[in-house]
């Protein structure tokens, strides 16, 4: 188990990713844990090495007696940081998380290279949690949970209550009373409106339109207003925004942080000799009519699009080859077919993308591309 003694506690972590890439910490909201990133992990962890934690008070962490402050919490990620020899990483954070990273941006901004504040506030207020800090002391969990879904979550996305609805509460009132009630003390005590003004770093905040918790009226526009240069995002959720848009979310933080340039170039080298293989690339740029095609080809085709994290490789793959075979572009086809065979497809993910091309592509279509295929799969058995 993942679990790492720091000075006064015990951080349970998750780090996902190749040791090669730059590090994401991710921090979750009061009464959640790290699986409130479970959608954002796969995405991102082609680009990032990816660490969750669960913050003290919740999750595996321990949970220590009293009250917290936002800046032990921020303590504690560079404590954690420290003992994975991370010595700077992009940091997002969702509410509490939000918090702990704006705490962070303003106190360590050397050990951060970009800040994402994601339905957070520099001041959230102190009346209303303090009302629950009492509450889950005095009669549990479940004292708050009803009042608290609703501000996870729209209405909407509650009376569907879909199974990350049901994780979340699960969650919730899994949660120790008494590391909740800690952590409601640090958020009711926190207030940094007057030092947001002096962060330096790049920033992007994210809100929600239908926040009711932390809304943009009064949170997220002082910290838009505050930080000089912070981009800004709004996504149709409530509060816990990753998890009601996930996409979108990883969109937004993708367009943040994602590298640029050369880095496509390189990337988009690594992605294409991964989708189609050493071979077939060492092939193509051997006997490359003109070389700046190739570059192209590479740099945009696979460094800007096949490795934006809306899509897995697999999804893209089929897409290729349903539009190759709608177009009837069947070199492209059948070159997707074979390298995929190799890789990541098998034979019924190309059934079902030929059966969906027989109802919007046409009958001949759909018959050409199941007969190329076949011939691929027994040339793939034979090789």
């Amino acid at each position: 188990m993942p679990l790492l003694k720091l000075a006064d506690s015990t951080c349970y972590y998750r780090l996902d990713g190749r040791d090669d890439r730059p590090v994401l910490m991710l921090a979750h909201a009061l009464g959640q844990d790290h699986g409130m990133w479970d959608a954002q992990v796969s995405p991102l962890s082609d680009h990032f090495r990816v660490l969750r934690y669960d913050i003290r008070g919740h999750g595996g962490s321990v949970v220590t007696p009293g009250e917290y402050t936002i800046e032990q919490l921020g303590r504690d990620a560079l404590a954690l940081s420290d003992a994975l020899s991370v010595d700077r990483l992009a940091f997002c954070g969702l509410s509490l998380g939000g918090m702990i990273g704006l705490w962070l941006a303003v106190h360590a901004p050397s050990r951060l290279t970009a800040v994402v504040l994601a339905n957070t506030s520099a001041r959230p207020g102190a009346e209303r949690m303090e009302a629950r800090r009492q509450a889950v002391l005095a009669d549990g969990m479940t004292a708050v949970a009803d009042m608290v879904l609703t501000r996870f979550f729209s209405p909407r996305r509650l009376a569907e209550n879909p199974p990350v609805v049901a994780a979340a509460r699960r969650t919730l009132l899994a949660t120790d009373p008494a590391g909740y009630a800690g952590c409601c003390a640090a958020v009711r005590d926190f207030d940094l409106t007057s030092k947001a003004g002096g962060i330096q770093l790049p920033v992007l905040i994210i809100t929600g339109d239908h926040d009711a918790s932390l809304p943009w009226a009064g949170h997220g526009e002082v910290l838009s207003g505050a930080i000089r240069g912070a981009r800004v995002v709004h996504l149709p959720t409530a509060h816990l925004s990753n998890i009601e848009a996930p996409r979108s979310f990883i969109a937004a933080l993708f367009d943040f942080l994602r590298p640029s340039g050369a880095a496509d170039a390189e990337a988009g080298l690594r992605m294409r000799r991964a989708v189609l293989g050493d071979e077939h690339v060492d092939r193509a740029l051997a006997n490359a009519v003109n070389r700046d095609f190739q570059d192209l080809i590479t740099t945009y085709a696979w460094g800007t699009i096949w490795t934006r994290p809306g899509l897995d490789v697999r999804t893209r793959r089929l897409l290729a080859i349903a539009m190759s075979a709608a177009a009837g572009r069947w070199d492209q086809f059948r070159l997707h077919v074979r390298t995929g065979l190799v890789r990541e497809l098998e034979w019924c993910d190309l059934e079902e993308v030929l059966l969906q091309t027989a109802i919007y592509a046409g009958v001949p279509a759909a018959n050409t591309g199941f007969q190329i295929a076949a011939e691929e799969r027994q040339a793939v058995k034979g090789s």
